[in-house]
């Protein structure tokens, strides 16, 4: 894992710089950015930068306002790959305000400066800055500067800016400006950061002034959008005005009689407005207006619906920690950072960088449907809607990509803001057809938590339909395998241009299987609005039945017990990362993308990515034994991975490294893990950060309409608390270390189901987090001793083949299958068999065997078993027999238990026998209980190792010698009771 180091001091509601450093100031100008999901403002100072150059990135965006270039390919441009970059423009500077005393101008790089303080108020909504300036002459100055851009009207952003003479009374000036001399970053050795543009794009057309009021009107070169840039002033103190106006640059002067001890307050108030969303010849009108209505209001009362508007996120959208001041801050930092950043007009979107940098171009990627619309879906469900809707608006280029593709239906584009696909590099891009699947994803998960059907089958069904087509055209049947994507890239841009990649063929399955529900309920619903789609989009019977014949035929890649990531992942040979230098990560900053691409390592979650979003396909031991593979051949070195490893390694159990994993995903930006927080901010790890409490932590899903938890706490924590919306009701869940307090705040009561028990929550449910739910057997040395039959058959055998072969060597084949039995068996004979021959062996021992075991009757069970039984059964405590022995239910049947057990796991069924969980993961699924809330009892090591790898409570019965993984051993079945079991069971678990 990567380590960060602590940049600001641990506090609950703000981040605060106390020292100005040039060296990290690009980094902190993104921390202390702030925006409305419109207007990105990043935290460069009022009074412009002196410092040296490559340490300042000036920046004011809007959320979807571009210019586009030429993409220069080395020879001709290949059909099909886009003609032109897509870049978020740096607009208008409006919220330049220079201090000059005796004709000095205020500058951090005086060295002349104390008590420097920055400051982000999440609660408030604003960032301060403060400072003591003492001039080359001796006076000196307090100066406090307040900003924020509006939640309430997403064109408007305010500058408060007090000056207060500490030691002195006479004039200062005030000059406050509107500037587009403005350029985007220059593209650098990073693919992730910088543009396509060097110099300045914006051209200006016309500027304005009158009064106190002046302003900009600029537009692109090449998709010809103009933006115009207005500002507006208060001063609390009487002045004089001049008005300078250059080329580029409108700037009013207000020159102030200042008395010691007294404060200048003057109030700036910026507009921005686009011909994207308003003609061009209104934007002035528009512009005007807007800074009239901000006038009227006042700062303060701005300032106050702010915070109120704060007041009312926070209600869903605080978690609180007890125990974790550090994480504390940082999930409240990456909640506030995402709603800055969010685009929630249905026209716009969420970049990988929010507005708050260049990175990436401010493009919008996957990351807003797999991480960013579930952040805000159970706490503002309506931004999700939003974000769904511009899916809908850029659904005709999705069209046109699909044709360009030469397909039918839709293909979105991988990265994009107008729509188009934006990238040269099909291979990373457009070879990425999942995305098509993700916002499909994104679609049925917003409904199930809203139960939003309107918009389901108006815009959600078209999405959905026409992306449905297009896989159904992409797609191909091999004979042999099935259903298949060939030359795909799924979310690991480490591995590209494979054939089945598992998470995109399994999100596409789950996509086509959805569509095909979706047809059948607007048939059934709304036959007028099917008959519409049908007119409209062509679409038939016959094909919503291939859709649903290639759901049910898609290949998934299987071998050696695993799942592939695609077809040939698993035949690469294994990065050898104990050789790969610290420094040389990220890899693909250091390796060609061939050298990576011919090996088994991964940039982030792919797989495990799909045990995530498709968590119902996979049992759990299918989940562990793949996870354990990938996992340490994952590098992490996108933000976007160590989440969602984080949230299955807290469903598997794996408690310690899913906190480490939330470490790096809550504090990425905060700490700069990956080093290039200058460029921006990372959302999808922001809203990973939430993910991985409410999903990893608490195990929420939404199972047939319902919520489900399963709930487990940090070690360092001693509670969580957090609140969702679903289905029109919210819900508070607080999560401690033994109990999850569940209680409805608002809305009719939900029906939840709580580590597999239905619960109606109407008011304040207390459930434990931790309960002896099952316990789950093996048979030979536990239920009866059926070792000296099994020790016979082999001896017989191992007499006829001429192997030594004694009780003490038996001893290894306890615990474990049939062929590694007789593998064991075979290590002491110096001939070689052949494969025909070893099934004949174990026939012969197994027929053997069934022979001996003719004998068992039911007082050949262990002492205190049968008692045992009762006292489970009476108490409602569910019980399974996993055992290696595939005769294990004739050998119950003969000792009259059978009618004991829920289930008994088929040995037959096994891909691996123990030590491997599988078996008792198999018993727990099929029990319907979580594994941490199962007992396993063994008498054989192997057992008991299988027991502890599937995240249960080990009991040991026999030798502690051999025994001692064991969490208790005991001597005999004989002293075994449920007051036994469940105190051993607590004394694990607390």
């Amino acid at each position: 894992m990567r380590s960060g180091q602590v940049i600001y001091p641990f506090e609950p509601w703000t981040v605060t710089e106390s020292s100005f450093d040039a060296e990290t100031n690009q980094r902190d100008e993104t921390v202390f950015a702030v925006g409305n999901g419109y207007i990105g403002i990043r935290g460069n100072f009022e009074e412009g930068y002196d410092g040296p150059p490559g340490t300042s990135l000036h920046g004011t965006y809007l959320n979807g306002f571009y210019d586009s270039s030429p993409i220069t390919y080395p020879k001709a441009r290949h059909y099909g790959h886009p003609l032109v970059h897509q870049t978020m423009l740096n607009v208008t500077d409006g919220k330049l305000v220079e201090l000059y005393v005796d004709g000095e101008k205020f500058s951090l790089f005086s060295e002349r400066i104390s008590e420097y303080s920055r400051r982000l108020d999440m609660r408030k909504g604003t960032v301060i800055r403060t400072q003591v300036w003492e001039t080359g002459t001796g006076k000196k100055l307090r100066i406090r500067i307040e900003r924020f851009a509006s939640f309430e009207s997403k064109h408007l952003a305010a500058i408060r800016y007090e000056v207060r003479p500490l030691n002195f009374s006479g004039e200062i000036l005030l000059a406050s400006a509107v500037d587009g001399r403005v350029a985007n970053q220059a593209g650098g050795g990073d693919p992730r950061a910088g543009s396509a543009f060097n110099g300045q794009v914006l051209q200006t057309k016309e500027s304005y002034e009158h009064r106190t009021f002046c302003a900009l009107i600029q537009s692109t070169s090449i998709t010809n959008f103009a933006v115009m840039c207005g500002v507006e002033h208060i001063l609390n103190h009487v002045y004089k005005l001049e008005t300078a106006v250059a080329e580029q640059r409108v700037e009013k002067r207000f020159r102030v009689q200042a008395e010691e001890n007294g404060t200048v307050v003057l109030d700036k108030f910026i507009a921005y407005y686009t011909s994207k969303d308003d003609p061009e010849e209104e934007l002035l009108q528009l512009v005007t207006d807007e800074l009239e209505a901000a006038l009227t209001a006042g700062y303060a009362e701005l300032a106050a619906a702010q915070q109120a508007y704060l007041d009312e996120y926070w209600k869903t959208a605080d978690i609180l920690i007890q125990g974790d001041a550090e994480l504390q801050q940082a999930l409240r930092f990456n909640a506030y950072h995402l709603l800055q950043s969010v685009g929630r007009d249905g026209r716009t979107n969420i970049g990988a960088k929010g507005i708050t940098g260049e990175g990436y171009d401010g493009h919008y990627f996957w990351d807003t449907e797999t991480y960013i619309l579930p952040y805000f879906l159970y706490i503002q469900p309506e931004i999700a809607r939003q974000l769904l809707k511009y899916r809908h608006y850029i659904l005709p280029k999705a069209r046109e990509r699909a044709r360009e593709m030469g397909e039918a239906g839709a293909l979105y584009a991988w990265r994009t803001i107008g729509g188009e696909e934006t990238s040269a590099y099909p291979s990373a891009s457009t070879a990425q057809i999942h995305i098509n699947a993700d916002i499909c994803y994104a679609l049925k998960k917003y409904v199930e938590a809203t139960g939003d059907k309107p918009f389901l089958y108006e815009e959600g069904a078209e999405i959905l339909f026409e992306t449905s087509r297009y896989f159904a055209g992409v797609g191909a049947w091999i004979e042999g395998r099935g259903f298949c994507f060939t030359g795909v890239t799924g979310p690991d841009e480490y591995t590209t241009i494979v054939d089945n990649n598992a998470y995109t063929n399994l999100m596409i399955k789950d996509q086509l299987e959805y569509a095909v529900r979706v047809a059948a309920a607007l048939r059934e619903e709304r036959p007028e609005r099917w008959a519409e789609l049908v007119a409209a989009l062509g679409i038939s019977e016959e094909e919503v039945t291939r859709w649903s014949e290639a759901a049910a035929g898609i290949y998934i890649h299987r071998q050696n017990g695993l799942i592939g990531q695609d077809d040939s992942f698993l035949n690469k040979p294994v990065w050898d990362f104990a050789a790969t230098p610290k420094e040389n990560y990220p890899l693909m900053m250091h390796y060609h993308s061939l050298q990576i691409n011919r090996h088994q390592v991964l940039k982030q979650a792919d797989l495990v990515m799909a045990m995530f979003t498709q968590s119902r396909r996979f049992a759990m031991w299918e989940k562990q034994r793949n996870y354990n593979y990938y996992e340490p051949l994952t590098t992490h070195d996108s933000s976007l991975s160590t989440c969602i490893h984080g949230i299955v390694g807290a469903e598997l159990g794996y408690m310690d490294k899913a906190y480490g994993f939330f470490q790096q995903t809550a504090r990425v930006d905060l700490d700069d893990y990956h080093l290039n927080v200058k460029d921006g901010i990372h959302t999808a790890s922001m809203a990973g950060s939430r993910l991985m409490i409410v999903d990893g932590f608490a195990g929420m899903s939404v199972v047939d309409g319902a919520l489900h938890f399963a709930p487990d706490i940090p070690a360092q924590w001693t509670s969580y608390a957090f609140n969702l919306r679903f289905a029109g009701s919210l819900l508070s869940v607080q999560v401690t270390k033994d109990h999850t307090i569940y209680r409805l705040a608002e809305g009719k009561p939900l029906t939840i189901c709580h580590l597999s028990k239905r619960v109606e929550i109407d008011e304040e449910v207390t459930l434990p987090n931790r309960a002896l739910e099952a316990v789950i057997f093996d048979l030979d040395g536990i239920l009866t001793d059926t070792a000296e039959f099994h020790y016979e058959a082999w001896l017989e055998l191992a007499n006829e083949l001429g192997i030594p072969f004694d009780k003490a060597y038996n001893e290894n084949l306890k615990g474990v299958d049939r062929r590694t039995s007789l593998e064991f068996l075979l290590q002491r004979s110096d001939r070689h068999y052949s494969e025909d021959e070893k099934e004949r062996f174990m026939q012969r021992k197994n027929e053997r065997y069934r022979e001996l075991i003719r004998r068992i009757r039911p007082e050949h069970l262990l002492p205190g078993i049968r008692e045992l039984l009762e006292e489970l059964k009476a108490f409602g405590i569910r019980m399974a027999v996993a055992s290696a022995s595939r005769n294990a239910p004739a050998i119950l049947a003969s000792l009259g238990i059978t009618g004991y057990f829920d289930e008994i796991v088929d040995a037959g069924i096994l891909e691996r026998g123990k030590p491997d969980p599988e078996i008792f993961l198999r018993a727990a699924e099929v029990l319907g209980v979580p594994p941490r809330n199962c007992l396993g009892i063994e008498d054989a090591s192997s057992g008991v190792e299988a027991i502890r790898s599937a995240n249960m409570v080990a009991v040991g019965i026999g030798d502690p010698g051999t025994l001692g993984d064991a969490h208790r051993v005991f001597p005999s079945t004989g002293i075994l009771n449920l007051a036994l079991l469940s105190d051993t069971y607590h004394s694990v678990v607390n």
